[in-house]
């Protein structure tokens, strides 16, 4: 099916082309692009009209968040830095335009004892046919990775099976967000429970030829669809499955499955201030841990204490609001 329909739908494969051989996901892109594709067709623009004022008013016809309009236009800015080194133009039309102020992000953070009723019920929801029983399996190790050793989900899906060192304890995942490969040791419960469905995998599969380490009983790899299936699940059978609250100028997320890396960081410095130790100098390690170049990446994790703090921010900010 063809994705593009104006007359930049060409350069637009090529440069998701170029950005895919680099690494990066098509996700945000197409979504990106899809946008100025459908309105270059719906104002019947040429080449000729792309000037900022063009721009300016394509941005005050899109009815979403101002943190998504941004990330969008980024990407769009991209694709025409991407023309100029093309030599097809020689100006970005996007250059002087300014991103939108964008609300503050609140995410939502699980408290410790919250991780483990998340995880628990992961355990009690799996299925009993031998079909589901395997890929619900894989779906709870995905998630234990998330939540004990702070993996992107991306980095869960990728895994392979030559990455897990048992006798180590230790996970080598490649191909991470910021091309920083990483060699992190995991809990033993963490490396017990691999070890599990290792064992199941045996049993269940007659011939096991695929590398990745998480794979259904069709030895196919997991969707981020189908672990987000499996992550709603639990969590609306726990009663946490509440929406996003936007309350003046603040966003407070919902849960997601990356609420379980944010949790990761926020619990950790928690522990080892509780320890009387140096959440600051722990910083760096921590980032190195979770993958970050810089670790003001991971910085950006930490904009409440703990899933207590969030919880009263959210009511604090309920309340002024009301108020007004």
């Amino acid at each position: 099916m063809k994705r593009f329909n104006s007359f930049l739908g060409g350069q637009m494969e090529n440069f998701i082309e170029y950005r895919l051989q680099l690494g990066y996901s098509d996700r945000m892109m197409v979504y990106s692009l899809r946008l100025l594709d459908r309105h270059v067709v719906e104002k019947n623009a040429t080449r000729a009209s792309f000037d900022p004022l063009f721009f300016i008013r394509f941005r005050a016809d899109l009815n979403h968040e101002k943190r998504s309009i941004n990330m969008s236009f980024r990407m769009i800015k991209m694709f025409f830095n991407f023309l100029i080194r093309k030599g097809l133009i020689f100006e970005n039309p996007l250059i002087e335009i300014a991103e939108l102020p964008e609300n503050q992000i609140v995410p939502f953070i699980f408290s410790p004892e919250e991780t483990d009723l998340l995880l628990n019920t992961l355990i009690k929801l799996i299925r009993t046919t031998e079909v589901l029983y395997f890929a619900d399996f894989g779906a709870y190790i995905a998630f234990l990775l998330m939540a004990r050793c702070g993996l992107r989900i991306s980095e869960t899906r990728n895994l392979l099976k030559i990455n897990y060192r048992p006798e180590e304890r230790t996970i080598y995942i490649e191909k991470t967000k910021f091309k920083k490969d990483r060699l992190i040791p995991i809990p033993e419960a963490v490396a017990c429970e691999i070890n599990n469905l290792l064992n199941v995998r045996r049993l269940f599969l007659d011939e096991d030829d695929n590398p990745l380490l998480l794979v259904k009983k069709d030895q196919t790899g997991f969707s981020w669809m189908f672990l987000n299936r499996r992550f709603k699940r639990a969590i609306k059978h726990i009663h946490f499955d509440q929406p996003r609250k936007v309350i003046g100028s603040t966003n407070f997320c919902a849960p997601t499955h990356h609420s379980l890396r944010h949790s990761f960081a926020v619990n950790t410095l928690k522990r080892i201030k509780l320890q009387g130790k140096s959440p600051q100098n722990a910083l760096p390690v921590l980032a190195a841990y979770m993958g970050h170049s810089e670790y003001k990446y991971t910085t950006k994790y930490l904009k409440v204490l703990d899933a207590e703090h969030r919880r009263q921010m959210f009511d604090f900010s309920m309340s002024m609001h009301e108020a007004i």
